[in-house]
């Protein structure tokens, strides 16, 4: 879970880093400015939400002179030896049926203020990413947590470029054994 928040926030603030409110992304549209300064003040986080914020700025740490070599770096070895183990894992298996989150979903708006539970719901469903290969999740079934049902997730893994096989499984799943 480390690696994939260290990995995802800094491509996430490398690819958005063109949403500058003048080429792409949102510009207030009453903003009339000076100066360049102050459309990228006024203009720069129109668009992105708080969580969206926090990633970006995270990102934007971890590729600065100093952290770099630190953090990301370090990071990437360690995705390559995730990859490298999906990759033995297929020697065996075609396909990996996996819980997609260590408990049942949140009520909705429990978890907002906590970031760090949020990110750690993640932690099943990381792997997959970090590999660049398919992941399907479904919900698998409800369990009753105090006065309500919540749902849990499984998610379907598959070799990399066998989209098809993993959305065909899920939509079997679906179809015949969810019930």
């Amino acid at each position: 879970i480390s690696v994939y928040y260290i990995i995802t926030p800094a491509e996430v603030s490398a690819n958005l880093a063109r949403f500058d409110g003048i080429r792409y992304g949102t510009r207030r549209s009453s903003l009339v400015a000076q100066r360049l300064h102050d459309v990228y003040f006024d203009t720069r986080g129109v668009g992105f939400g708080d969580e969206a914020k926090r990633r970006i700025l995270l990102g934007t740490f971890v590729l600065s002179a100093g952290y770099y070599d630190a953090y990301y770096r370090k990071a990437e070895k360690v995705r390559e030896l995730i990859t490298r183990e999906f990759e033995s894992i297929w020697k065996d298996v075609d396909v990996l049926l996996a819980p997609t989150t260590p408990t049942t979903a949140f009520k909705f708006g429990e978890k907002t203020e906590d970031p760090l539970q949020m990110y750690m719901a993640d932690m099943l469903t990381s792997p997959a990413s970090l590999a660049g290969i398919p992941a399907l999740s479904v919900p698998m079934k409800k369990y009753g947590v105090g006065s309500g049902e919540l749902p849990i997730g499984i998610q379907f893994i598959g070799k990399q470029f066998r989209d098809r096989e993993v959305l065909a499984l899920g939509k079997f799943y679906e179809k015949y054994l969810r019930g």
